[in-house]
């Protein structure tokens, strides 16, 4: 199989940031990929990154401040989940997981799971990363899981939400939308796509959202100041109800290496006062991932 190589974009030397983050902190969106000879990457992948370990994820972890991870299971991995659990293995009570599930895993494997720190299954609706699943098996997946007190993460690009939406509401339990929905910052934050976004959050109040991967949203490269005013007006709208992550080792960039000391210190651009950064980085994720306040 021909699986092109998307690799893993790490800077070698990422800022020291000059935000220090409040005690408890947690990265709410990383991954770990590979190794590839411990943890081969799936078949079906429509990318293959370079290796990405959890040594260098706790390493990073560790020099940004942070004292806990979120470590989301990433599509090059599939539906094997191994290098997730080893890694949450590894940390302990310093991490939680996000898995994707394959629809036909047992409930002893779930159990696993659950044992190890996983609290949440991701669905992926981006169509140039995974193949296309249906809604019923996504629900299931969800129902089943519900049952466990886990959550629900979705990734989807701003244009598909409408259609998404009779789908998105079945969803049991809270449900996580990363990356903002992914809305093109080209437009504006007045554009219909993203006010889509905020009138579904303000109508759904099971809905969270992660303020995460201005690198991905920039229209300027390294310049993420167009990308502000979207997190910004999460934040400051939704101040219980978001998450922030790195997005480590970034898979798939091809604008620019991003510094993840800079991307620390972009969160002082959108969330202004102590108190929202309290809640978007230690209160939110210890409410949602460790069952804390």
């Amino acid at each position: 199989m021909n699986v092109p190589l998307h690799p893993t974009t790490i800077n070698p030397n990422p800022t020291k940031p000059h935000f220090k983050v409040p005690p408890g902190a947690v990265d709410a969106h990383c991954h770990v990929f590979g190794p590839e000879k411990m943890f081969p990457y799936a078949p079906e992948r429509k990318y293959t990154p370079n290796d990405a370990p959890k040594e260098k994820l706790f390493a990073l972890r560790d020099y940004l401040g942070f004292e806990r991870n979120v470590i989301v299971q990433a599509s090059c991995h599939g539906y094997d989940n191994s290098a997730l659990v080893d890694a949450l293995e590894t940390a302990g009570e310093l991490a939680r997981g996000v898995a994707i599930i394959d629809p036909e895993i047992s409930d002893k494997e779930l159990d696993a799971l659950n044992k190890a720190g996983v609290r949440a299954v991701r669905f992926n609706f981006i169509k140039r990363l995974v193949q296309a699943s249906s809604a019923e098996s996504y629900l299931s997946i969800a129902n089943r899981t519900a049952a466990l007190g886990w959550h629900n993460v979705t990734y989807f690009e701003a244009p598909d939400l409408e259609e998404l939406m009779p789908f998105l509401k079945q969803l049991p339990n809270i449900v996580v939308i990363d990356h903002m929905g992914r809305p093109n910052v080209a437009d504006g934050i007045d554009h219909d796509d993203f006010q889509r976004i905020l009138n579904f959050m303000d109508e759904n109040k099971n809905f969270w959202i992660k303020v995460t991967c201005p690198e991905r949203l920039s229209i300027a490269g390294s310049d993420y100041s167009a990308v502000v005013p979207f997190a910004r007006t999460l934040v400051e709208r939704f101040p219980d109800r978001v998450l922030w992550g790195t997005d480590w080792p970034h898979p798939n960039m091809k604008s620019h290496i991003p510094d993840d000391g800079l991307l620390v210190d972009f969160i002082t651009k959108i969330a202004t006062t102590n108190s929202l950064r309290q809640k978007l980085l230690v209160d939110n994720p210890m409410k949602l991932y460790w069952g804390q306040g």
